[in-house]
């Protein structure tokens, strides 16, 4: 049950991440995936909503050409 709840998160947060043309719409994506994520696999909100935006950001920063 835990492994199920792992892979629709990550493919949850695969789907929604490297969204927007700006800054912020990529930290608003990237922190609503993230949250997302941590709901499906019962962790906290907001420390998944840090890690989303961050990693996003940061995605699409080091990848401007699939964003």
């Amino acid at each position: 049950m835990f492994k199920k709840s792992i892979a629709i998160g990550f493919a949850l947060c695969t789907t929604l991440a490297a969204c927007g043309d700006t800054t912020g719409e990529r930290l608003v994506y990237g922190a609503g995936a993230g949250a997302a994520g941590a709901a499906v696999l019962d962790a906290n909100l907001v420390t998944g909503a840090a890690v989303g935006a961050a990693a996003n950001l940061i995605y699409c920063q080091e990848n401007p050409h699939r964003c």
